[in-house]
């Protein structure tokens, strides 16, 4: 009978679980056209984990992605990009990050990251926020989409 010291069985152990996931990036392009219309983010819905890296790329001139103050998780970092400038946000916080681009705000252009499983008060917040009316359009189509 083969015996195992306790220190072999700990390393097989952490050799045989599982790997952590990574994080990812995803990239997001600002558009003056896209499939939704014109002036929006694709995607413009992203489900993301903690430590995602969200990377937004200005495929057309004009464009910014900032975060909307009052949709931000609670601890959750602003984010605020250059006109014409790659930006990225590594999300920190699960919850709900409304994205803008200020140039195109009044135009629509919002984006929605979910991150984690949002709490319910998290989705009812978000859907009280005032957006300026084709932004609110878009956004209300978006936050149907958490789950």
């Amino acid at each position: 009978m083969v015996r195992f010291a306790p220190v072999s069985i700990a390393a097989l152990t952490l050799l045989a679980a599982p790997l952590p996931a990574h994080a990812r990036d995803i990239v997001v392009h600002m558009k003056n056209m896209g499939k939704d219309g014109a002036m929006v983010f694709e995607p413009a819905f992203i489900k993301a984990k903690v430590g995602d890296r969200i990377v937004f790329t200005p495929t057309d001139p004009s464009h910014n992605a900032e975060t909307l103050p009052a949709m931000l998780p609670a601890g959750a970092t602003p984010m605020k990009g250059a006109l014409n400038k790659e930006v990225a946000m590594t999300v920190s916080a699960p919850g709900l990050y409304g994205i803008k681009c200020m140039p195109h705000y009044s135009m629509g252009m919002v984006a929605l990251v979910q991150v984690g499983q949002p709490a319910a008060a998290d989705l009812v917040a978000a859907k009280a926020v005032k957006l300026p009316p084709l932004a609110a359009k878009r956004m209300t189509a978006l936050l149907a989409r958490v789950r």
